[in-house]
């Protein structure tokens, strides 16, 4: 009976934290494109912008990577820009979730991890809603494969893994560190230039290829891309390391915040 009871009260909780995560994401989309002209898909025109420049100015000299297809260049540039700006804007608008709202906490007793990731959550709507389903559609037309659309979910759900872990470490980090945010945005740009976004891996030294097994974005990238520009049947092995980098992220994230989180309330 006991059991039962504790059973009741542990859905009851979680039911709350998913009422209250989907309150808090709505309230970050309103806020952020109140009165915007094309909201959410505005995070599809930056990629499809910044791919267009990188494809002026790189395209003619890299294509030869990519089958000498211009196109294909296009496509690998477009699906590195999409993993890149979802990874840096989420997990940078997370980092001051927790002070930013330190105020309500102070006044209303709610789970602190719930701030970081209402922020991912926004992100992974716009992703949903815009650029997603342009790569379903890539995906769909090269590899004349539903298979390969399907699988397209799991290195975007190891993505999500990944800003979870990344946005809790930050957030939980920020409140210690308020000059934190300048220093991450050092640490973003190494990950988008550590990354074979806009070049390709085959021309990156084998002295500094050693050190990209580092980046938790990496196996992300190559994952989508072969499954999205391929042709091929998904690379189980790429999908796998993709959602294990996730995991490994999002469990030091997961630990990190949960270690520091009594020293909060002091400091907000």
């Amino acid at each position: 009976m006991v059991t039962t009871v504790s059973n009741q009260e542990k859905q009851r909780e979680w039911s709350w934290y998913r009422e209250l995560l989907a309150v808090l994401i709505r309230r970050n989309l309103k806020r952020r494109y109140r009165g915007s002209l094309l909201g959410i898909y505005w995070s599809l025109l930056n990629p499809m912008a910044m791919t267009g420049l990188y494809t002026a100015i790189f395209g003619a000299a890299f294509a030869q990577y990519y089958d000498n297809s211009a196109l294909n260049y296009i496509l690998a540039a477009f699906t590195g820009l999409v993993v890149i700006n979802f990874f840096s804007s989420s997990t940078a608008q997370a980092l001051p979730s927790v002070v930013e709202n330190g105020g309500i906490v102070n006044k209303i007793r709610l789970p602190l991890f719930i701030f970081p990731l209402s922020t991912i959550g926004a992100n992974v709507f716009q992703l949903l809603m815009g650029a997603f389903p342009l790569l379903a559609i890539v995906t769909l037309i090269i590899s004349k494969n539903v298979i390969n659309v399907a699988a397209l979910i799991l290195p975007i759900f190891g993505l999500i893994l990944v800003c979870a872990g990344v946005g809790m470490l930050m957030s939980a980090l920020y409140v210690f560190f308020r000059d934190l945010s300048y220093f991450y945005e050092l640490v973003t740009f190494i990950l988008w230039m550590g990354s074979p976004i806009f070049y390709p891996p085959d021309i990156v030294p084998d002295t500094v290829s050693r050190f990209l097994v580092l980046n938790p974005i990496l196996p992300i990238i190559e994952s989508i891309r072969q499954i999205t520009l391929s042709g091929n049947l998904p690379d189980l092995i790429l999908i796998g390391h993709s959602l294990i980098s996730g995991a490994i992220v999002l469990t030091i994230g997961i630990v990190a915040f949960s270690s520091w989180r009594s020293q909060f309330m002091d400091l907000l």
